[in-house]
């Protein structure tokens, strides 16, 4: 959300409609506001990582510790929990330290030998301590890009299909009818098989007994889901969820209007990632040497709109947060659908009123990694040259003196967009590139094994928005009886619990 900030600082700087610097920005007083907006972003990234690395692991650690019996008799103690916990977290302090130590003797990178870094050449660093830094901060935001392509396009596919369908209903009659048919039919061939026996499974064959015991075992779990759906319904029948029910029924037609247009947003997003991956692909001058970066950004409707409503602040701010607010709740989303996994090992299940306080740690941790992982999409992927320059031009003239700023006033045809690299030295002199872009540029150029895996994970990004929105189309949404069986029987299960401490009986 800085973004839009840092950009309208850098270009209230120059005159669009002339191309040169404005009277009183001197490169002093620019690099006064590039140097606060540093301090700035640095100080976030910072945070970010200590949260992830360092303080929801602890946070978790102190959770695990918990023993409410040992807590009663006074065998742990709050110093005890936070001890425990702290050790186990100096673990993820040892990687911390083990990444800034990395990234502090990394060797620095030098241009090679036929790729001329040109423009570029100002991004390395040559101070030991921001280079580790910088090492520091292209990790997690590579761990959180690993995240974002996962989860972020799985979530923002979603979106549409989950505002045109209609939620599952507990008071469906189908549900109901199909449930009492199972149990039913489950009771009828247990007397069928008690017939046999006279009462006495004893005389049973083996095969009729496992049967037996498998259809006791299936009416227990018909029963918890029959209360389940009798206590949905009269959950169902208040006052409110019947005026909630009405409401969403009025709205359904500017419902289908929203999912509409989350799909136009989506699929926008979507062309100009790939033009922006395209263009980086055939268009880089030094490849995976330097991490992918452009000379020159070619048209992308994304960072166009922007641009052109930059004009009136705070137009592509409200639309930038607008941008970023899908983006993040498509994570939302997507974490909530897909559950928190380690590769296709389900660990924990994001749930309504379920949700362990691991899970919501894990969560919590997982999506502020994806917005480091958002942050490197929308600078150097989504909106490049609006991150990167904004509405800043220059002019393509010669100046008349070498302390003279080039004058397009009656030449206005040569009053050109910033590039990454321009092709005269009046783009260097006019031209300021946000420092959220310079803090990421570096991360390319200095480690270009980071440029290159954030690159390649947007073309995954782009295929699993195609597939999980083609499978939302096609596919028709399903109930599913497992998950509603799991929870008739944690309900079933608190229930008991709380009966029991009602009775006053620890047991």
């Amino acid at each position: 959300m800085l973004l839009p900030v840092d950009v309208a600082l850098v270009s209230s700087t120059t005159s669009s409609a002339l191309g040169q610097r404005k009277e009183w920005a001197t490169q002093e007083e620019v690099d006064k506001i590039t140097y606060s907006l540093t301090v700035v972003y640095y100080s976030l990234y910072f945070l970010d990582a200590l949260l992830c690395l360092v303080g929801i692991p602890f946070a978790y650690f102190w959770h695990e510790e918990y023993d409410e019996v040992a807590v009663e008799t006074g065998d742990q103690t709050a110093c005890k929990r936070f001890w425990t916990a702290t050790k186990y977290t100096l673990a993820f302090i040892a990687v911390v330290i083990a990444l800034v130590l990395v990234g502090f003797f990394a060797p620095i990178l030098e241009s090679q030998p036929g790729h001329d870094l040109g423009y570029w050449r100002r991004f390395l660093i040559e101070n030991r301590g921001e280079h580790a830094f910088t090492f520091l901060l292209g990790f997690v935001t590579t761990i959180g890009s690993c995240l974002y392509v996962f989860y972020t396009p799985s979530g923002l596919a979603l979106l549409p299909a989950l505002l045109l369908r209609r939620p599952h209903s507990f008071a469906n009659q189908t549900l109901v009818g199909s449930t009492a048919m199972q149990l039913d039919f489950n009771r009828e061939r247990q007397r069928q098989l008690e017939g046999r026996c006279g009462g006495n499974s004893a005389l049973l064959s083996p095969k009729d007994r496992r049967e037996l015991d498998t259809l006791v075992r299936e009416e227990r779990t018909l029963i918890r889901r029959q209360r389940l759906i009798e206590g949905r319904q009269e959950e169902g029948q208040s006052w409110l969820v019947t005026v909630y029910s009405k409401l969403k029924a009025i709205l359904r037609p500017f419902r289908l209007l929203g999912a509409f247009c989350l799909f136009l947003v989506g699929l926008s997003t979507w062309i100009s990632l790939l033009m922006t991956v395209i263009d980086k692909l055939t268009n880089s001058p030094c490849k995976h040497h330097c991490g992918y970066v452009l000379r020159r950004t070619n048209f992308n409707p994304i960072s166009w709109l922007l641009i052109q409503s930059s004009g009136v602040f705070p137009t592509d701010y409200i639309i930038f947060a607008l941008l970023i607010f899908l983006f993040f709740w498509g994570s939302v989303v997507g974490v909530v659908a897909v559950g928190i996994r380690f590769l296709w090992i389900r660990i924990f299940q994001i749930r309504k009123g379920r949700t362990s306080p691991q899970a919501m740690l894990l969560a919590t941790a997982m999506l502020t990694l994806i917005t480091l992982g958002l942050n490197y999409s929308v600078v150097m992927m989504l909106a490049p040259q609006y991150a990167t320059f904004g509405p800043q031009t220059f002019c393509d003239l010669a100046p008349r003196s070498s302390e003279e700023q080039p004058d397009c006033s009656n030449h206005r045809h040569l009053v050109k967009p910033c590039s990454e690299k321009g092709d005269s030295t009046a783009a260097d002199k006019s031209c300021t590139p946000s420092v959220a872009s310079t803090i990421l540029n570096r991360v390319a150029l200095n480690f270009p094994l980071f440029g290159a895996l954030l690159f390649w994970a947007h073309f995954l990004f782009l295929g699993i928005y195609l597939v999980i929105l083609v499978a939302s189309v096609v596919r028709s949404p399903r109930l599913d009886e497992r998950q509603l069986d799991e929870d008739a029987e944690e309900a079933e299960e608190e229930s008991l619990l709380a009966s029991t401490r009602r009775s006053g009986n620890p047991t």
